[in-house]
């Protein structure tokens, strides 16, 4: 038995900010692309495309950007504002994973200890 936590940051009423995004923000900061960060999901570059600019417009700030040339730093890279926001969310994320494993072992502390075993025979 395990506790699951699902967290999302929302912007306005509809836009909803989660590990699915952060994940995608992440990997293209890896990846230095969108294309190679959207294959790694097994998404369209166009799917991918949209998802960001939808993100984007809901929060009011740019978290991607092109970097020029089409030599070995072109490509795209994370924002600063971009990168302040995944590292925010991140610490948030993390800080909430840790008191939701605290509560959910005292909470559940009885229920295990007096879980009934299984005999071997």
């Amino acid at each position: 038995m395990k506790p699951k936590l699902r967290v999302w940051v929302t912007f306005g009423d509809e836009l909803k900010f989660g590990d699915g995004r952060a994940r995608l923000l992440e990997a293209i900061d890896a990846r230095g692309s969108l294309k190679k960060a959207a294959a790694e999901f097994e998404m369209s570059y166009r799917n991918a495309w949209g998802y960001l600019r939808e993100l984007e417009q809901a929060a009011g700030f740019k978290f991607v950007e092109r970097a020029a040339g089409g030599g070995p730093g072109s490509g795209m890279r994370l924002t600063d504002a971009g990168r302040r926001f995944l590292v925010h969310y991140r610490t948030f994320r993390s800080a909430l994973e840790t008191s939701m494993r605290r509560h959910f072992d005292r909470t559940f502390k009885q229920t295990r200890a007096t879980r009934p075993t299984r005999s071997t025979r």
